[in-house]
């Protein structure tokens, strides 16, 4: 739907007076916003905060859906808005409401059962259906506006599009635009006044980009419907259309990390994590709020090529463990506010209590969903756990692997390809999810699939799936052998995260890590023969993995032959559900194993 102009000016007018209004209600004479050298002989000088969030993925509570209990990691961090409105609370307390304003750089109705419910189970876009908590709660924090992050697009364009109805600021996505008429289908940036003790308020322009991935990790969404250009391109066009427009200071909002990598290849013209290179190449951006990668800058400064000015760039740590502050220092010169000095730091959301304020708005949601995900909807005849599962062929990944080889099968049978043998990968999301001994819950089946992928199948010949085991096999350290084994710094060699390294049932192999990465794939075999490299076989594969994500080769450009709708996750409770009892017994093998030169490692 291509962007109602009218609606946009209407909504970027809004977003301004409403700071200006806060600005003149909250910031007299002597505001902690105004820095003068003698009043009235000085230049005039006034400093401001932005405040932001990024991935935020659901999390309002401190709260694990899948453990059902207080979120902890090693490094004791909390998660979640109600913490961050603390936080927010705190820094407009100390620098004054009308000197602040609040960002996000995306990913957020995509991540948690919470969010999950309410775009399945009891979904906002039903009649009269529920607001979703996320809005509920950035609403009641006071966002001035949010980037649209990939994951917004992964429950379909309504969704999304209520929830931005629902939305008290704008979503922005100047790079999101209507495939017919190349217009953006989503406001490109929001204009905000803040009101200064010298009678000249300093507009600020939030430019937002999302990620050009989104064209391809979710196309049955948004094929024919909307394109996603470059980021740099669309920065270089709308940014100096705001320095015309009389912002004197340009945000910019990015769901992209600053990496300059893809994980996608060459499938599509753009970079993936392109805010580095934003803002090394378009002049006239202040600052970039980074989003997508999941990793903690708290500042960083790159060096515009055209300008030489400093750009200073910051990424808080994901699902609001970390809050960004970007501090400005303006200066009234030649007619007009200059940034003097930009710069960031992030704060800790584990050093403050939730905001009550939060928990009690959302509350009945909160309770709704963790009576949701404790319903019991089988049982298992032994526990299982993914805590060695990346480095060990384990049951629990079996499990996923059994029920998407059972499913595309059936989908083949009788068919055209229902003779081709079916093998199946799966990755180690999460190395706590557990199935228990005994009775099993919709958390515990949801918690072995965090992510809302779908199924499909492609066709592979054996030469093809070497080089696919060949590519995953990267995520373990190089290890000579007879030198020690600590399993703490064994795998994901070079940042390859968990969910890139993909073990493939039905083919029996060794992984051999004293060998360099390339050649790591030993004793290849099908049905007790070594893989013949012309044989074909249908992959059941992620849509993630099947549309490029990871870069593996060969999978993004071989032929589907099948593609359902239908979330693995709910495949899996589905499965569950059906079959009454899990028996590992049934369908647990060893299908792979790490190996130095013939000798097990395990």
């Amino acid at each position: 739907m291509p962007l109602n102009r009218r609606k946009f000016l209407e909504r970027s007018a809004a977003a301004g007076a409403g700071a200006a209004i806060a600005g003149s209600a909250a910031v007299p004479a002597s505001a902690a916003g105004a820095r003068e050298q003698d009043r009235g002989r000085g230049p005039k000088r006034y400093s401001f905060t932005v405040m932001g969030t990024t991935d935020l993925h659901g999390n309002v509570f401190n709260w694990d859906y899948f453990t059902d209990k207080e979120f902890d990691d090693k490094a004791h961090n909390d998660v979640g808005l109600a913490k961050i409105s603390t936080l927010v609370d705190r820094v407009r307390a100390e620098r004054g409401r009308g000197n602040t304003l609040l960002i996000d750089a995306g990913d957020t109705i995509q991540g948690t059962q919470l969010s999950y419910y309410y775009a399945k189970v009891d979904p906002i876009t039903a009649r009269r259906g529920p607001v979703h908590p996320m809005a509920q709660a950035m609403n009641a924090i006071g966002y001035d506006a949010a980037a649209l992050g990939n994951h917004e697009f992964n429950y379909g364009i309504p969704v999304l599009r209520k929830f931005e109805e629902q939305c008290d600021f704008p979503l922005l996505g100047a790079n999101a635009l209507d495939a017919k008429t190349l217009r953006p289908a989503f406001a490109p940036y929001s204009m905000h006044r803040l009101r200064t003790p010298h009678g000249r308020d300093v507009r600020v322009a939030v430019l937002g980009l999302t990620n050009p991935g989104i064209a391809i990790w979710d196309k049955r969404y948004v094929d024919g419907r909307m394109v996603f250009p470059g980021l740099e391109e669309q920065a270089a066009k709308w940014v100096p259309r705001l320095r015309s427009m009389g912002a004197d200071v340009v945000i910019v909002s990015a769901h992209s990390g600053s990496s300059g990598t893809s994980s996608y290849g060459d499938q599509l013209p753009y970079v993936e994590n392109a805010a580095g290179l934003v803002a090394e190449q378009v002049p006239g951006i202040d600052a970039i709020l980074v989003g997508h990668a999941h990793t903690e800058i708290a500042e960083h400064f790159v060096t515009n090529k055209e300008t030489g000015a400093q750009v200073v760039l910051s990424e808080p740590l994901k699902w609001g463990q970390r809050l960004t502050l970007f501090d400005f220092d303006l200066v009234w010169s030649r007619g007009r506010w200059t940034v003097e000095r930009a710069g960031a730091q992030v704060l800790n959301s584990n050093a403050v209590d939730e905001d009550p304020r939060i928990t009690r708005l959302l509350g009945d949601e909160h309770r709704k969903v963790v009576a949701y995900v404790n319903q019991v909807i089988g049982t298992s005849a032994a526990a299982m756990t993914t805590a060695e599962a990346a480095w060990k062929d384990e049951p629990i990944i079996d499990l996923i692997n059994h029920v998407q080889t059972e499913t595309v099968r059936a989908a083949l049978a009788g068919g055209e390809y229902g003779a081709l043998p079916v093998l199946s990968q799966a990755s180690c999301f999460s190395r706590t999810a557990a199935i228990p001994a005994g009775e099993v819950t919709i958390r515990d089946a949801a918690g072995l699939y965090v992510f809302e992928n779908t199924l499909e199948a492609r066709v592979l010949t054996g030469a093809q799936l070497k080089d696919y085991l060949e590519f995953s096999a990267r995520y373990f350290v190089r290890t000579a052998p007879g030198a020690p084994v600590d399993t703490a710094q064994l795998t994901n060699a070079e940042g390859t995260p968990d969910y890139n390294y993909d073990a493939v049932s039905g083919l029996v192999y060794d992984v051999d890590i004293s060998r360099p990465a390339g050649s790591r794939i030993v004793d290849l075999a099908f049905e007790g023969a070594p893989v013949d490299p012309a044989a074909r076989f249908v992959l059941a594969v992620n849509n993630y993995r099947a549309s490029g994500g990871g870069n593996f080769p060969h999978v993004a450009g071989a032929q589907q032959v099948w593609a359902n709708s239908e979330e693995i996750r709910n495949t899996i409770i589905g499965w569950v559900q059906t079959e009454g009892t899990v028996d590992p017994a049934a369908f647990a093998s060893v299908g792979w194993r790490l190996t130095r030169e013939g000798v097990p490692v395990f």
